[in-house]
């Protein structure tokens, strides 16, 4: 099949090549602009390696977007890890339309980081989609979903790089398939089942001590390796990363209020939250590099409870 291809980062890359390595002949590959002093976007330096034509517009809305697709003559847009806007006037000009990549189990957790918030919910299962898009915020019918499961340990680079970035390479190549043999069938999402969350960022990412520890534990799952659920010891923001859960029945009494130090060893630094403590075995300081809990603590003379 003749593909117009459109994406970003290593995930685009790799998709980008499981199309070329099976002998589907990419036509022409849109990707974001870098900003300056950016370095180059993963999938654009694959494919201008590989002697691709790109093109770079700001705006997927533009009229020389729009014309560049037309004169690419494909039989199937993909669209792989994409956070420009395409319009309805762009993803409908090749043959047989466009397939996007969303890593949720659409219509739940539509948005940007569909990854990080089931983590942090607690939930046991997620999954990914395969739609066609619409200029509604991932609310197109749903060609394929595949499901994975999050276990209680799971971080967010776990269940991202071990299940849906190659379950997802693998669905696109079968969506697309689907879409071009003419076999596939197009599901409209049930709107009562949807629900949409924003960025994980710096507000979403904090961690409140005050919370049960179940909750911080799957807020640190969820930010692990980014963006980093944060902190402040030592009257320094840091970034934690590894760690382990310890329930109050497993452990033992916990004395002392939540967020404060009731234990630190040679690499760790436990803190209290309701119903147990989490001991924190590697972190981040702003500005610095990862390091264990331990040594942050000896560096900056953390003292516990029971010092």
């Amino acid at each position: 099949m003749r593909i117009a291809f459109i994406g970003q980062q290593d995930f685009g890359k790799a998709t980008l090549e499981a199309f070329l390595a099976r002998g589907d002949e990419v036509a022409g590959v849109f990707c974001k602009p870098e900003k300056p002093g950016e370095k180059p976007d993963a999938l654009r330096a694959a494919a201008d390696a590989l002697g691709l034509k790109v093109f770079q517009f700001a705006s997927l809305k533009s009229a020389e977007a729009e014309q560049a697709m037309r004169d690419l003559n494909a039989d199937i847009g993909v669209m792989a890890f994409v956070l420009q806007f395409a319009p309805q006037t762009l993803v409908n000009i090749p043959k047989h339309g466009t397939i996007q990549y969303h890593p949720s189990l659409l219509p739940k957790y539509r948005g940007p980081s569909s990854i990080n918030w089931p983590i942090a919910r607690g939930d046991s299962e997620t999954g990914l989609t395969i739609f066609r898009p619409t200029d509604g915020l991932d609310e197109g019918p749903v060609i394929l979903q595949k499901r994975c499961p999050i276990g209680p340990h799971d971080t967010l680079g776990d269940v991202y790089f071990n299940a849906l970035f190659p379950l997802g390479v693998q669905a696109m190549l079968q969506a697309a398939d689907l879409v071009v043999a003419g076999k596939h069938q197009e599901l409209v999402q049930d709107e009562s089942q949807a629900s949409y969350e924003g960025w994980f960022k710096a507000a979403e990412s904090h961690i409140n001590w005050a919370n049960h520890v179940d909750q911080v534990y799957n807020l640190i799952r969820a930010c692990n390796p980014a963006p980093g659920a944060w902190t402040t010891l030592a009257e320094t923001r840091v970034h934690v990363f590894d760690c382990r859960k310890h329930l109050t029945r497993t452990f033992g009494a916990v004395s002392g209020k939540p967020g404060e130090i009731t234990r630190i060893t040679e690499d760790a630094i436990f803190i209290n939250a309701q119903g147990g403590m989490i001991e924190i075995l590697k972190l981040k300081p702003e500005g610095g590099k990862k390091m264990s809990a331990g040594e942050f603590a000896k560096s900056n003379d953390l003292k516990s409870l029971n010092a």
